[in-house]
């Protein structure tokens, strides 16, 4: 079945493509039955035939479904129609935080996005699960600053035990193997022990948040190279240059979440995100939060 503006997909009508990734093709759909818009994802025909894929495409609803939280996609269906599979979500209006970064954040909005995917990171360990792919383009801003996360299809349950093989290609991807399919993940935001190929648990995600909060405060990632390969190199052997212009204790914050070594990093999103929090209440007292976030480039780049 081709998928395009109008065609129908069960009870939702498409309007438009809004993402493609490696678990399936997101549309902008109108639910026709309680009349609102949705998110529906759609599983190509092809891979729906594939039972791994087909396994963590509905891992991904499982998942989702386990959570509920102001700072996470709302799961609304798990569904089939015409030979399709899919997964229907709100809606979220707003743009995606790599736009923002590309933009330029202040003080204020980058400990605002932070806290707010540090809760969302609280609420699905707490849940055991684990999202293992944060970045910028899986964070959507909406048009009120709230934040949501995005895009569950690496996720694991914790009480899985899962094996990772990591063979990086391109600039920023890297083929993640797994027991239940093969999905794609992001070399800049994999964890020293997600790209050593060892278990991974809720301390990943808390190292990939520390990526993207160092990339809102410096503009840049801490970690990169040529390839996918010199990435994960520099992610298992280098240190990142110390932030410029920001405060003493947001500099520890963010050292702390990117320690390599996963027993001195921060042991849960909860601890990492009371640091922010209480970070955020001092500098708004001493009236810092409203202040630009100006690079040293001459540091950084």
């Amino acid at each position: 079945m081709t998928i395009k503006d109008g065609t129908k997909v069960g009870r939702y009508d498409i309007r438009s493509q809004i993402g493609a990734g490696g678990m399936g093709e997101v549309y902008l759909a109108e639910d026709t039955q309680l009349h609102r818009n949705v998110a529906l994802k759609v599983l190509p025909v092809e891979l729906a035939n594939d039972r791994d894929r087909l396994a963590r495409f509905h891992q991904e609803a499982f998942a989702v479904s386990a959570l509920n939280h102001p700072n996470i996609l709302t799961l609304f269906e798990l569904g089939e129609a015409d030979s399709l599979s899919f997964i229907t979500t709100e809606h979220v209006e707003g743009e995606t935080l790599r736009r923002r970064i590309a933009n330029g954040l202040s003080l204020r909005e980058a400990l605002d996005v932070a806290t707010q995917v540090a809760s969302a990171l609280a609420a699905a360990h707490k849940a055991g699960v684990v999202h293992r792919d944060i970045k910028p383009e899986n964070i959507m801003i909406r048009k009120d600053g709230y934040a949501k996360v995005l895009d569950f299809g690496l996720a694991k349950l914790t009480e899985q035990k899962t094996a990772v093989n990591v063979s990086a290609e391109g600039e920023t991807k890297a083929l993640v193997h797994t027991n239940p399919g093969t999905v794609m993940g992001t070399a800049n935001y994999m964890s020293p022990e997600q790209a050593r190929g060892k278990e991974t648990d809720l301390r990943t995600d808390i190292w990939s948040l520390g990526v993207v909060l160092y990339e809102m405060l410096a503009g840049r990632v801490p970690f990169t190279g040529e390839t996918g390969n010199h990435t994960i190199v520099a992610i298992l052997e280098k240190e990142p240059l110390l932030l410029e212009n920001i405060p003493d204790e947001l500099q520890r914050i963010v050292r702390k979440s990117l320690t390599k070594d996963a027993d001195m990093r921060y042991q849960s999103a909860r601890d990492m995100l009371i640091d922010l929090k209480n970070l955020r209440r001092d500098l708004d007292i001493q009236g810092e939060l409203e202040r630009s976030i100006v690079p040293n480039r001459e540091t950084l780049g």
